[in-house]
This record gives structure tokens, C-alpha cells and sequence, in this order.
């Protein structure tokens, strides 16, 4: 029987683009025509897609490492080098998809089909044709191509339910699900049994079903961290409805009015606004609870085993969830963050020592050739273009200083 993960952490990384080609057309007794290098193919990029034919995170338990293919480098005779193939990775209804050092959310992934590209492969070079001009009559050098992106990911799952059982281990969660449900949760007479969250379907007629989720037991300080803490509590944050259950027959004898506070007292400490979400509060084991605990609880009461209370129990939750889902707006696609491109920044290194960062002026550099004149004036003008020696007089930057791009550096000379 497989496991239910529902937190794992995922490295990804885009392919490379494949290199630009130098090349030059051979015409009779013409060494060297004019360029016909072909530029390389763009690496593959890798994407993360809702599926609701994945149930949980496990297959990236033993195998976190995802990459996708690399772009072909380019040919003479003006043949452009083939994309590399994209990797498309299946996730879970309901992903969170979090930069893994920064905790930073990059998408939210709640339905089936929604999409979000989590590493871009690498541009690939142009080749030589592309730098002809009336100046550049045989352009000797053609660019190098991009490394994909890499980085690591933290997923995290949240059940998607109409219904989320909430309640303090051994209330009777999972007896109320499998005796509704088709959903087979383990069941035992000590606290915590459940250890993971399970769905099932509950279908009252042929026009009302809604699915219900069974969340492992909290406790008071699961806010906090205590006993499960946040590793379930985040499971409820998608729930229509919530289904409070009160143990009136409980091992430690906390009376069901007591078990009410600490729960909503909980939901509310890990976030507020669930304590707004339309809720039924009902006493659960009314078949084993003496006189003493039932008239503790003047609410709404069943019993699991004998079914007794139970229909009710649907009847009011079915409401419930049609008027939730008559208030909440559709569903998206998708919810993204995307971050703001960065331009140009520059690292002081020492008194006359400087680095570039930046995905243009690293480009501006990445030539298969930078010893030739051709070369070198094409990346002079490039950064020229980019507004490079004024970010460096900014900075700071004297006659002569070093100043590295990538693995090309070269002495800075202010502009007259």
C-alpha cells in the first residue's frame, strides 16, 4: 500500500540552449562567402501540472531530481539546431509550489490542467549570420548557449474538500467517514490513529454528493507545532464547510463544550478567517457517552456505529456546502507570483574589482570566440547599449578597475 505524501522537495532544471554555429559558405574557388552559421535550439523548459489522477507527492520522495532536455547546437548552411523537449511533471489538485531557500510561493496549482512553468530552459546561441552587418562583413564568432534554470522547490499538498472533519484525536473522524463514505481511514481505540488526511465521497441522492475530508486529530498548541501541528492544519484552509466533532465520550474527560473552545481556538491562532467559514458542530459516540457527558451537549448529536443522528448530520452538511458554493467565486486556474525581472546589478569586489549580474550583459559576453577585433567591438557595443560603463562610473568604478561578466573580464576605461 503506498504512502500519502503530501510535502516533498523537487530540484528542477531547464535544459541548455544549444550553441550557435560559425560557418561560412564555400563558393568554387572562395575560401570563406558569407555567414551561414545556424543558431542553437532552446533548451526545454520544465512545468508542473495539476492532475487529478495524482493522489499525492510520493514520487518525488526517492526521486527529487527533474531535468528537461537540452537544445541542439546549430549547423552550417544556415540549419538552426532542434528545441530541447519539455518535461511536464504531474502533481497533485491543490499543490503550493514554494522556492525551497526563500519560502517564497511561486504558483498555486488548485484544478485540474492548471500550468506554471517552474524552470525556463536556456536560450540558445545565434550563430555567425546572425552578426552580419556592413561592418561585420565575416563575423568569425557566433554566441555560446544559455544554461537552463535550476532550483529547488518545495511542494506542499492541500486537500481540496467540501467538508473537513475537525476534532481531537479519537473523536470518531474516521468511524464517521467509512460508515459515509467509500474511504477506508485506519481505525483504532487509541489517540492519533490517523496520521494522514483521507477523502472520500459522500452521495445522498442523484443530484447532492459532496467530498468529505478526515483530518488527523488536533490537540491545544497544534498552532503551535504540538502533536501534528502544521504538517495537517493546512489541509482545512480549502474546506467549503467545517464539520466540528465533540467526543461525548472521551478518554481524558474533557467535556465536549471545553473540546469546542480549544478547537476553535486553534483554527483561529493558525488563521482567523476560518473561524468565518459556515461550520457544524455536532457530538459524536453518543452510543458509548454516559448520562452525565450527553447532557454536557445540547447540539446536534449521532453515532457513527449505530448510524443513529447520522442522515441528519448529512442532510445539514449538504445545505451547507450548496450555500458555500453558491457564495464562493469559481475556481481559477491558477494563482501565480511572478517575480520581476532584474536588470543589471553590480557586485563590488574590492577597491578596483567589480562583477556584473544579469542575464543581458552575461549574454552580451557569451561569444564562442572573444579574442577577434570582430568580437571584442560587438561586446563593446553591446554593453555600451546596455548602459554599462555609466552603471560602473555609479558605482564608483576608476580607470583601469577589473570588472568581471561571467568568465570574461576586462579593464574599465570611463567614457570621454
Amino acid at each position: 500500500m503506498s504512502a500519502f505524501v503530501d510535502e516533498a522537495q523537487l530540484n528542477v532544471r531547464g535544459g541548455d540552449g544549444g550553441a550557435g554555429c560559425v560557418s561560412f559558405r564555400r563558393e568554387g574557388p572562395v575560401a570563406f562567402g558569407g555567414p551561414n552559421g545556424g543558431d542553437g535550439g532552446d533548451g526545454g523548459s520544465v512545468w508542473l501540472e495539476a492532475d487529478h489522477n495524482v493522489a499525492s507527492l510520493l514520487a518525488f520522495r526517492d526521486h527529487p531530481h527533474r531535468r528537461a532536455g537540452d537544445g541542439v547546437h546549430g549547423m552550417g548552411k544556415d540549419l538552426h539546431g532542434r528545441r530541447g523537449q519539455e518535461m511536464l511533471i504531474k502533481v497533485p489538485e491543490g499543490t503550493v509550489v514554494r522556492d525551497l531557500y526563500t519560502n517564497e510561493i511561486l504558483a498555486d496549482l488548485p484544478e485540474h490542467g492548471a500550468r506554471f512553468c517552474v524552470a525556463h530552459g536556456g536560450q540558445g546561441g545565434r550563430g555567425n549570420a546572425r552578426f552580419l552587418s556592413n561592418r561585420r562583413r565575416a563575423p568569425k564568432f557566433a554566441e555560446q548557449g544559455e544554461h537552463g534554470k535550476e532550483r529547488w522547490l518545495k511542494l506542499e499538498l492541500k486537500l481540496m474538500a467540501d467538508v473537513a472533519l475537525v476534532g481531537f484525536p479519537n473523536a470518531g473522524k474516521s468511524t464517521f467517514i467509512s460508515t459515509v463514505s467509500a474511504a477506508k481511514p485506519k481505525i483504532a481505540n487509541y489517540p492519533f490513529t490517523t496520521l494522514e488526511p483521507h477523502l472520500g465521497v459522500v452521495k445522498l441522492d442523484a443530484t447532492t454528493e459532496f467530498i468529505i475530508a478526515d483530518i488527523p486529530g488536533i490537540i491545544e498548541g497544534a498552532s503551535e507545532g504540538r502533536g501534528l501541528g502544521h504538517q495537517f492544519l493546512r489541509h482545512i484552509e480549502r474546506a467549503r464547510v467545517l464539520c466540528i466533532l465533540l467526543d461525548l465520550a472521551p478518554m481524558d474527560d474533557v467535556p465536549a463544550v471545553e473540546q469546542e473552545r480549544i478547537l476553535l481556538q486553534e483554527l483561529q491562532a493558525y488563521r482567523p478567517d476560518l473561524l468565518d467559514r459556515p461550520r457544524l458542530v455536532v457530538g459524536t459516540k453518543t452510543d458509548a457517552a454516559d448520562e452525565e457527558h450527553m447532557a454536557s451537549w445540547s447540539g446536534m448529536k449521532m453515532s457513527a456505529v449505530t448510524r443513529d443522528g447520522v442522515r441528519k448530520v448529512l442532510g445539514e452538511l449538504a445545505q451547507l456546502v450548496q450555500g458555500a458554493r453558491t457564495v464562493l467565486p469559481p475556481k481559477q486556474g491558477s494563482v501565480v507570483i511572478r517575480p520581476v525581472p532584474e536588470g543589471t546589478k553590480i557586485e563590488r569586489m574590492g577597491e578596483s574589482e567589480f562583477r556584473l549580474h544579469g542575464r543581458d550583459v552575461e549574454r552580451a559576453v557569451a561569444l564562442s570566440d572573444v579574442t577577434t577585433p570582430d568580437a571584442l567591438n560587438y561586446i563593446d557595443e553591446r554593453l555600451k547599449n546596455l548602459g554599462v560603463p555609466r552603471l560602473l562610473a555609479r558605482a564608483g568604478a576608476s580607470d583601469g578597475a577589473v570588472v568581471h561578466i561571467g568568465a570574461f573580464s576586462f579593464d574599465y576605461t570611463p567614457e570621454s
